[in-house]
C-alpha cells in the first residue's frame, strides 16, 4: 500500500501514523487474507485506546465497507482517520455513557448520547441518515436478561456474558445464533438447533449463513408470536440496535407472558370480577390480567389505591410497596413509604424484592422514571415466581371448554400468526376475537392489500363494548364473501358460524388466509 497516497487522501494522518497504523492491521490479519472481520476490528482499535468500543463501532458505519463485511486496509486507515478528526472535534469526556449532564449530549460519528439514568438515550445514525433512540435502560437490563438465562448454553455460552457498558450485544446478535437461543429460552424447542449454521473449527459464519440463521430466527420470532413486519434479515445482520433491541424485547415479552394463563394457574379465577364470565375473563390481554392481579392484592392488603397502567401509576413506588408485602410480609415491610425521596425509596423497594429472589429488570431510577417495558417486565417475573394466590379446591375449579388437542394447536398457531401481522387491538382468544369479524377483516387486508373495501365494515364501539349482532354478521358474512372471491374453499360456511363460535369452521377460515401468506 502506498504510503504516500494514503497520506494525500487522509492528511489528518502522519506518515507515521501511517506506518503504525499499517503494522496494526497485519497484526490482527493473522491469516493474511487482506481483511479482517468489523467485530475483530472494534475490539481491536477500542483496546488500543484510539476511542471507545461505541465510538469505533459508530464511526465504521462511515466507512464505504463492502457488502461482505470485511474491514481492508484503506478501510481500516480511513476509521482511524475518522477517529482522529472526531476527537479533535469534540471532547472524549462528552462520549461516555451517563458521562453528560441530563440535557447535554455528546456526539461522535453520528453517535449521541442524552440524559442520565434511567432518562438516558443514545441516538444513532444509520448509513442512510436516519436517526434512532436507544433507551440505555432497557439494553442494559436486556443484556443482562440475556447474561443469565444463555449462561452455559451449548451454542452461545462461550461468548457470554456481553459487556453491559456498550453496544456489544448487538454486533453478537448479527450472525443469529444469540436471538436464536433467546427464543427458545422463552418457548422451548421453537427452533432446532440442527437447522443452524454454527461457526465451524473457529471460523466465523459468513454473510450467506449469517443470513440464512437471521431468516430462521424472524421466520420463528413470527411462529410465536412477535411482530416482525417492519424487520428484515439484512437488519439483524448488519446490526441495526433499534430493530434487534425492539426484538429482543418481544422475545423476552413472549417468555415472561407466556405462564399467565389460566390453565398453568387455575387461581387465576379468583380474579374475577362480580358478573364477569369466565369467557370474558379469558378474552385479557395478559398485561391486562397482570393488572387485575396487581389490583387484586392492593384491595386484599386493604389499600385505597390501584393501578391502570405500568408507568404513572406505580412511579412513586407505594404500590409495588403495598403489593411486595402483601406477597411476603416477612420479607418485604411497608417502611419504603416512610421514605420522601422517590429514588430513595425505589431503592428500598428493589432492596425488599432481591429478599425474594425478585430484583431482575427495574432500577431504581426507571421505577420512578416509569419505563413501562422494564415494569412490565419486573411485574410479570414477579407473578411467575410469587402469584400469591390461594389453590383452587376442587369443587371450585372452572369449567373450560376442551378442545382436542389437535384443534388447540392449531388455534394457539393461528393466535400467534394474527398478532405477527401487528393486527390490533391483539388476538387473546382466538374464537371470541375473531366472533365480530373486525380482526378477520383486518388480516384479509394485510394479507391481500385492496382485497377489502373499508367503507362496507362495521367498526367496534369506542366505549369498548361488543358489536351487536347483526353489525358482526354483517362483518363476518363479508369476511366469508371475501375468503370465496379469493378463491377459499368455504363451501357450507356463513358468517354466522363464526360469530357463534364455531371452533372447527373458524379454524378452515384461518388455515386459507394463512395459506396465502
Amino acid at each position: 500500500m502506498n504510503v504516500i497516497r494514503l497520506q494525500k487522501k487522509f492528511p489528518i494522518l502522519e506518515q507515521g501514523d501511517l506506518f503504525g497504523i499499517i503494522e496494526d492491521f497485519r497484526n490482527i490479519d493473522l491469516d493474511e487474507k487482506g481483511w479482517v472481520d468489523k467485530k475483530v476490528v472494534i475490539d481491536s482499535v477500542s483496546k488500543e485506546g484510539k476511542g471507545s468500543y461505541d465510538e469505533v463501532r459508530e464511526t465504521l458505519k462511515q466507512v464505504d465497507v463492502d457488502a461482505s463485511g470485511h474491514v481492508e486496509l484503506e478501510d481500516y486507515v480511513e476509521l482511524l482517520a475518522k477517529l482522529k478528526e472526531n476527537k479533535l472535534a469534540v471532547p472524549t469526556s462528552s462520549h461516555r455513557p451517563g458521562s453528560s449532564a441530563a440535557g447535554s449530549a455528546g456526539s461522535i460519528g453520528g453517535f449521541v448520547h442524552k440524559g442520565t439514568g434511567a432518562t438516558a438515550k443514545v441516538v444513532v445514525s444509520g448509513r442512510s441518515g436516519a436517526t434512532h433512540t436507544i433507551n440505555d435502560e432497557e439494553r442494559i437490563e436486556f443484556t443482562r436478561h440475556i447474561n443469565s438465562v444463555l449462561a452455559g448454553d451449548a451454542v452461545v455460552g462461550n461468548r457470554l456474558p456481553f459487556s453491559l457498558e456498550n453496544f456489544q450485544v448487538f454486533d453478537e446478535c448479527t450472525d443469529g445464533l444469540v436471538l436464536s437461543q433467546l427464543i427458545n429460552d422463552s418457548v422451548p424447542d421453537t427452533i432446532d438447533t440442527r437447522v443452524l449454521n454454527l461457526p465451524k473449527k473457529g471460523k466465523k459464519l459468513n454473510n450467506f449463513t449469517m443470513l440464512e440463521n437471521a431468516n430462521i430466527v424472524l421466520n420463528s420470532a413470527k411462529a410465536i408470536g412477535c411482530v416482525v413486519v417492519n424487520v428484515h434479515s439484512e437488519d439483524i445482520i448488519e446490526g441495526k440496535e433499534h430493530l434487534i433491541l425492539g426484538l429482543i424485547w418481544q422475545i423476552i415479552r413472549r417468555g415472561l407472558l407466556s405462564k399467565i394463563d389460566i390453565k398453568l394457574h387455575p387461581e387465576l379465577y379468583r380474579l374475577l370480577e362480580d358478573d364477569e364470565t369466565l369467557e370474558q375473563f379469558l378474552r385479557l390481554a395478559p398485561e391486562k390480567i397482570l393488572l387485575r392481579w396487581f389490583n387484586y392484592h392492593l384491595k386484599a392488603a386493604g389499600w385505597n389505591r390501584r393501578v391502570a397502567n405500568f408507568t404513572s401509576d406505580i412511579s412513586d413506588g407505594e404500590n409495588y410497596t403495598i403489593l411486595l408485602n402483601q406477597l411476603q410480609p416477612e420479607h418485604c415491610s411497608r417502611a419504603p413509604l416512610q421514605t420522601q425521596d422517590l429514588l430513595a425509596r425505589a431503592e428500598q423497594i428493589l432492596k425488599n424484592a432481591d429478599k425474594i429472589g425478585c430484583r431482575k429488570y427495574l432500577t431504581p431510577k426507571a421505577l420512578v422514571a416509569g419505563n413501562p417495558k422494564l415494569n412490565l417486565a419486573f411485574v410479570a417475573h414477579l407473578f411467575n415466581t410469587h402469584p400469591g394466590l390461594d389453590p383452587i379446591e376442587e369443587d371450585e375449579k372452572p369449567e373450560i371448554e376442551e378442545f382436542d388437542a389437535e384443534g388447540e394447536r392449531e388455534a394457539r398457531v393461528f393466535t400467534l400468526w394474527l398478532n405477527s401481522l401487528d393486527v390490533n387491538p391483539p388476538v387473546v382468544s382466538l374464537f371470541e376475537d375473531l366472533k365480530d369479524g373486525t380482526i378477520l377483516i383486518e388480516a384479509f387486508d394485510k394479507v391481500m392489500p385492496g382485497s377489502v373495501d373499508m367503507r362496507y365494515i362495521n367498526k367496534r364501539p369506542k366505549n369498548g363494548k361488543d358489536l351487536i349482532r347483526f353489525k358482526a354478521l354483517e362483518n363476518t358474512n363479508y369476511a366469508v364473501e371475501v375468503g370465496k372471491v379469493n378463491r377459499f374453499s368455504l363451501v357450507g360456511i356463513d358468517g354466522s358460524d363464526i360469530v357463534d363460535g364455531n371452533k372447527m369452521l373458524t379454524l378452515v377460515v384461518e388455515s386459507y388466509l394463512m395459506l396465502i401468506c
